[in-house]
């Protein structure tokens, strides 16, 4: 933990014309605050692109080549705050490490969730590069040898009856089809879902979504589309805690989701992360007494693991530390770091009752080097026992955060499971006041020690290495 350690006591184009005229385009802007705080982009899901701190890093660290091809990409991308204009250009990439076009080299502790089994795998571009000589695409309406035997292996694989599978090149979109589902197989269209998540950034999922990031001035959302606040021990709502203490919590947020779907009546499905990317580790209870509640309703138990399973806590799929769902949606490492690729894993007795809608004919939906990356991926999680090395490497970290925290005030929390790790800065551990200032500092500072890591709510350094880190590579960080 150096470079967290360091940076913790270091933190104080024009348009062508065209020969056709056209009258001017007039926009009208929401109205918004006229406190220039409140005008900040919301850093829920990450830190922006438009920080003092961005463009003092970026005046120190990038040189006039790299800044050619970051002006290159800011005048033909869309420009987004938490993408284009970027923070750096990459060259290459492999295993925990990252390598910048400056030849810098990075711990990569973000990987945007896709490199569980490293960057650059060779098990699985040799896969992929096999696959290609062979089939590399599927048409529809026809099927191939290698999509059906990744569907078979997370048969195998999935827990309870979560035996039916659908493929895409997305985990937004295989959000999409889980709503879909819920709704064909109850014939209700309402949802329960959790303030602070994140399921995509398409118009269905970000309704369901709860960061202000990417449903502030978008206009009306999918209807029937309730939430709830998250189970966040440090900051509980309900005064289950003492503020700042964890250790006694009564349940009241499963209590409010219980009442929501006693009061509706007609949910058709609550739909959550069993782990919150923050990370927001429930106990074990909550997701019980929200399964049983679900039971006695009709209501689906929908999971979204998309950035979190394959292996990261622990556990092939994090649900298997909680309880089974009528659905589960995994994603982003299935296709190695590599492709993209995600899935949707739903119970058996659903077959019969979607078989004659299209719940998700996507272009690649069965596309065979999609497939190919995946098996390879699992076999390698599998045959290389990511799974205990998550835990292992995951409790030595969690034991010198925890050090760390004795040490430094500005920790106010530190939680966890496997290698899916939180550190939540604060100005003070009474009031618990988000310290996201110093939080940008911290990862800034951390940059330049060859870290890499993203930022969740502004204030908390969400560490997600790949699951072949080495304790080594651990304590370095």
């Amino acid at each position: 933990m150096k470079c967290v350690t360091r940076s913790l006591l270091s933190s104080t184009r024009p348009i062508h014309s065209s020969p056709i005229q056209y009258a001017p385009l007039k926009l009208s802007y929401p109205n918004r605050s006229r406190n220039p705080k409140s005008q900040l982009p919301d850093r829920s899901e990450g830190d922006i692109n438009i920080s003092p701190l961005r463009q003092k890093w970026a005046a120190e660290m990038i040189d006039a080549k790299t800044q050619k091809i970051l002006d290159a990409d800011a005048s033909c991308f869309l420009h987004q705050t938490l993408s284009s204009p970027c923070l750096n250009v990459l060259k290459g990439c492999e295993g925990v490490w990252i390598e910048d076009n400056q030849g810098r080299r990075y711990m990569d502790f973000h990987g945007n969730s896709v490199h569980q089994v490293g960057f650059k795998n060779t098990t699985v571009i040799n896969a992929i590069i096999e696959q290609l000589h062979r089939l590399p695409f599927c048409t529809r309406r026809y099927t191939n040898e290698t999509a059906i035997k990744l569907a078979q292996r997370l048969q195998q694989l999935a827990p309870g009856d979560l035996n039916r599978v659908l493929f895409t090149p997305g985990g937004t979109s295989s959000i999409g089809i889980a709503l879909k589902i819920a709704r064909t197989v109850t014939g209700r269209h309402k949802t329960v879902s959790l303030w602070e998540s994140f399921h995509g950034a398409s118009l269905d999922s970000i309704s369901i979504g709860g960061e202000a990031t990417f449903r502030n001035n978008i206009g009306p959302l999918l209807p029937g589309t309730e939430h709830a606040p998250p189970a966040d021990e440090y900051r509980c709502l309900y005064g289950c805690t003492e503020p700042g203490r964890k250790g006694s919590c009564e349940l009241r947020c499963a209590s409010y989701i219980e009442y929501i779907l006693e009061t509706e009546k007609d949910v058709a499905a609550v739909i959550a992360e069993p782990i919150r990317w923050t990370p927001y580790v429930p106990p074990k209870e909550y997701w019980q007494k929200i399964r049983e509640a679900c039971d006695r309703h009709g209501t689906l138990l929908i999971f979204d693991e998309i950035p979190n399973s394959l292996g990261r806590t622990g556990t092939m799929f994090t649900c298997e530390e909680f309880v089974t769902p009528d659905m589960l949606v995994i994603g982003k490492g299935l296709g190695g770091g590599i492709l993209p690729l995600s899935a949707v894993i739903v119970r058996e007795q659903f077959n019969d009752i979607v078989k004659h809608s299209a719940m998700g004919h996507y272009t690649h939906e069965k596309n065979p080097v999609l497939a190919a990356a995946g098996l390879a991926t699992l076999d390698y999680i599998i045959s290389n026992d990511l799974m205990g090395n998550a835990r292992k490497v995951g409790a030595h970290a969690m034991n010198r955060l925890k050090e760390l925290k004795e040490r430094h005030s500005i920790i106010g929390d530190v939680r966890g499971k496997g290698l899916l790790i939180g550190i939540e800065l604060v100005k003070d551990r009474t009031s618990r006041i988000r310290a996201s200032e110093e939080a940008e500092a911290v990862m800034y500072g951390a940059l330049r020690k060859g870290l890499s890591f993203k930022l969740t709510m502004g204030n908390i350094i969400s560490l997600c290495p790949p699951l072949t880190v080495t304790i080594e590579e651990m304590d370095n960080a």
